[in-house]
C-alpha cells in the first residue's frame, strides 16, 4: 500500500515539474539528446492512435425520443414472500429488481409504505398475509398492449398496475411466465390498440464495443436512460438456458424486466441482473439476448408456458481432474450423478458416472451445455447420447420427456435423510485404510444411522486424516463412496484396487462418486504415498 501510494505521489510531483518546465520555456535548458526524445514522446502521446468511429452518436436524445413511449413502470402487490430472492454466488441480490416503493429513494420498510403491510384480521382470527409493493420495467412488443418483463417482477403478483410515459396507469394480466428464462408476458386491460412499441433485433447483432442505452424504472424513478456500451456476450452467470450480454451502460433495481437498445431503436437484450458487491450499479449488467426473449414470448402469447425436453439426470461438469484420473486427459463433457428413478434416462440405461460428450451428434463440454441441448427438444423427441462408461464410448437412445418446472425441480431433491455430520472425526474402530480415509461396510447398522435408502451400494467413510486431499476436497465421516475409478465398489477392497489400478497407469488421482444426503457427487482425490 505505501510504495503504491508513494507512486501515485511521485507521479504527480513528476507531472508538476513538467508543468513547471513547461511554464518556465526557455528558461530551462536540456541536453539535445533528452530534448529530442522528450519531443518525440509528446508528439507521439497526443496524436490520436484511432480515429473516431462514423457511427458514434453525439447525442442518445434521438433514440430515447423515438423508443420511450414503448417502455413502462411495472407496479406490483405480491405476497411478501414474493419478495425473496433467488441468490447466484457473487452476485448480489439476482435478480435485482424488485425495489420496494415508498420512503427515501424507494427503500421503505417495516410499517412505512412500500414495507409489509398486513392487512385486516379477517373472521377466525388468522391474520391475512403480508402484501407488498414492489416495482419493476417492460416494453410494449405490440400495438394491443403485450408487454415482455421479467418473471421475477411478476411472479405471485395479485395486482399489475402499468404505468405509460404520459403517466396514464393501466391494469394488466399475466399472460405466461417462464422462470427457466425468467421472462414473462403481460396484457394491459385496454380497449386501445395503437400503443406504441418496439421490436427484438436479430438480424444485426452488435459487435462487443457498440453503443447501447438502457431504459427503464431504476429505485421507482420511470423513464430513466443510461448509455454504454457491449462488454462481452456469452455470460453464464449461474442461469440455465440463458448466454447473457454483459452492458456497462448503468442499471440498477427496478430496471429488471426493461429493454436494452442499440443505436437504431431496436430491442438487443432484456435487462434482467447485475454484479455487485454493494447492490448498486458498478458496471456490468446481464441482459438475456433478443433471440431468447423473443423466441420464448413469441410461445408465451402462443400457448401460455413453455415447454422444453428432460432427461431425469443429475448431472456436473467433467472437471480436468477428473478427465484426468479416468485416463481421458482433455476430455469435456458431463457426468451423470444420478438419473431420476423411472425417469426417462434410468428407462433407457443411462448410469451414475457415465460421461455424456455429445447428444444428437452435438458436442457437449459443460452440464450446461447438455441441459440446453436437451431442452431444446420437444418432449417425445429421440435423443441419441454418446457417453464414455468404462473408458469405451456407448451411444444410449433416450426418449425426452418434459421438463418439470423450476420450483418442483427445486423441491425434488431425492433426500432420505441426512448423513451423520456431527463428528467428522469421531474415533471409530479399526477399518480398513484407503487415500487416508478410514472405510467401513454399509451395513444395517450404519444403513440405519445414516437414513440410507435400501438400495445403495458402497462403503461408509468412518474418518478422514485432516492432512490428505480427500479431507481438503471436502470427505467426511457419514459419506458414502458408491464408485472408484470408474467402478461400483462395495467394499474397502474395490476401492483399493481402483486406487491400485490408477497408480499402475500413472495418474496423479482416482475418481470417486461419493452419496451424502441423497444425492452423488464426483471428484477426483490425489493418491499420495
Amino acid at each position: 500500500m505505501t510504495s503504491k501510494k508513494t507512486g501515485y505521489f511521485l507521479g504527480a510531483v513528476a507531472g508538476a515539474g513538467v508543468m513547471a518546465a513547461a511554464v518556465a520555456g526557455a528558461g530551462m535548458r536540456l541536453p539535445a539528446a533528452y530534448a529530442d526524445s522528450q519531443a518525440h514522446l509528446i508528439k507521439a502521446s497526443t496524436a490520436p492512435i484511432f480515429a473516431p468511429p462514423p457511427g458514434a452518436p453525439m447525442s442518445f436524445a434521438d433514440i430515447f425520443e423515438k423508443v420511450s413511449p414503448a417502455v413502462v413502470s411495472i407496479n406490483v402487490t405480491s405476497h411478501v414472500e414474493a419478495s425473496a430472492l433467488r441468490k447466484v454466488p457473487g452476485f448480489e441480490n439476482f435478480p435485482f429488481d424488485v425495489q420496494p416503493r415508498g420512503g427515501q429513494g424507494g427503500q421503505g420498510g417495516g410499517e412505512e409504505e412500500g414495507g409489509p403491510q398486513r392487512g385486516p384480521e379477517p373472521r377466525g382470527g388468522q391474520p391475512k398475509a403480508p402484501t407488498q409493493q414492489s416495482a419493476g420495467s417492460g416494453f410494449f412488443i405490440s400495438a394491443d398492449g403485450y408487454i415482455v418483463t421479467n418473471n421475477h417482477v411478476v411472479e405471485n403478483a395479485e395486482t399489475i398496475k402499468v404505468v405509460l410515459k404520459d403517466e396514464t396507469e393501466l391494469e394488466a394480466t399475466i399472460v405466461g411466465r417462464d422462470e427457466g428464462s425468467d421472462l414473462a408476458v403481460i396484457k394491459v386491460k385496454s380497449a386501445r390498440a395503437n400503443f406504441p412499441f418496439v421490436n427484438f433485433e436479430n438480424a444485426g447483432k452488435p459487435r462487443v464495443g457498440d453503443w447501447v442505452i438502457a431504459v427503464g424504472n431504476p429505485f421507482g424513478l420511470g423513464g430513466t436512460a443510461t448509455a454504454g456500451i457491449i462488454s462481452a456476450y456469452g455470460r453464464d452467470i449461474g442461469e440455465t438456458f440463458v448466454d447473457y450480454i454483459q452492458i456497462d451502460a448503468p442499471i440498477n433495481r427496478g430496471n429488471s424486466g426493461g429493454p436494452t437498445f442499440d443505436i437504431y431503436g431496436r430491442v438487443i437484450g432484456v435487462n434482467t441482473a447485475i454484479f455487485s458487491p454493494s447492490g448498486g450499479s458498478v458496471g456490468i449488467g446481464f441482459a438475456i439476448p433478443a433471440e431468447v426473449a423473443e423466441n420464448v414470448t413469441k410461445q408465451l402469447i402462443a400457448g401460455g408456458k413453455i415447454q422444453r425436453g428432460y432427461i431425469g439426470a443429475t448431472i456436473q461438469n467433467f472437471s480436468p481432474d477428473l478427465a484426468e484420473a479416468q485416463g481421458i486427459a482433455g476430455q469435456k463433457g458431463a457426468i451423470v450423478s444420478d438419473t431420476v428413478p423411472g425417469g426417462p434416462s434410468a428407462r433407457a440405461g443411462l448410469m451414475s458416472g457415465d460421461v455424456v460428450v455429445a447428444i444428437n451428434g452435438v458436442s457437449v463440454k459443460t452440464s450446461t451445455e447438455l441441459t440446453r441441448e436437451v431442452a431444446k427438444r420437444r418432449p417425445g423427441d429421440a435423443l441419441k447420447l454418446d457417453v464414455i462408461r468404462e473408458g469405451k464410448h456407448r451411444i444410449i437412445e433416450v426418449r425426452s420427456g418434459t421438463r418439470p418446472s423450476e420450483k418442483d425441480l427445486a423441491s425434488n431433491d431425492n433426500t432420505p435423510g441426512g448423513s451423520d455430520r456431527a463428528a467428522p472425526n469421531a474415533p471409530a474402530a479399526p477399518h480398513p485404510s484407503v487415500l487416508g480415509m478410514a472405510l467401513g461396510p454399509l451395513d444395517e447398522a450404519v444403513r440405519r444411522r445414516l437414513n440410507a435408502p435400501p438400495e445403495l451400494k458402497g462403503v461408509v467413510v468412518e474418518s478422514v486424516d485432516q492432512t490428505v486431499d480427500a479431507f481438503q476436497k471436502g470427505l467426511r465421516r457419514g459419506d458414502v463412496i458408491v464408485q472408484a475409478g470408474g467402478h461400483p465398489v462395495t467394499t474397502a477392497a474395490d476401492v483399493t484396487t481402483a486406487v491400485d489400478a490408477a497408480k499402475k497407469a500413472g495418474r496423479t488421482g482416482v475418481s470417486l462418486g461419493i452419496f451424502r444426503q441423497g444425492r452423488t457427487t464426483f471428484l477426483a482425490v490425489k493418491i499420495t504415498g
